[in-house]
């Protein structure tokens, strides 16, 4: 499945510069890895030691949050758009 990944500004410098990137992958799972084959070491940034999406990154698939989804084995159908979106803290 081809599905757009939307990078956010922090980790650009791992796409060469490129607010997008498009990836092959049936889940968030799969896009993960395809992700991390194409931009090496994003996953590092995204996901903690035990590969799991650290707390303060957030996914979201067509604009719904993959915590009220399926979580990491959320589907993924062909034209799909990825977005990662650290949080911000603030106040």
């Amino acid at each position: 499945m081809a599905v757009k990944v939307l990078i956010p500004t922090p980790l650009q410098k791992l796409t060469q510069e490129r607010a997008e990137v498009e990836c092959q992958a049936g889940s968030i799972d799969e896009l993960l890895e395809s992700l991390d084959a194409a931009a090496p070491g994003i996953k590092n940034r995204v996901c903690d030691d035990s590969g799991q999406i650290r707390r303060f990154v957030n996914f979201y698939v067509n604009s719904e949050d993959i915590r009220f989804l399926e979580g990491t084995a959320t589907p993924l159908k062909d034209g799909d758009v990825v977005s990662i979106i650290p949080a911000i803290a603030g106040g």
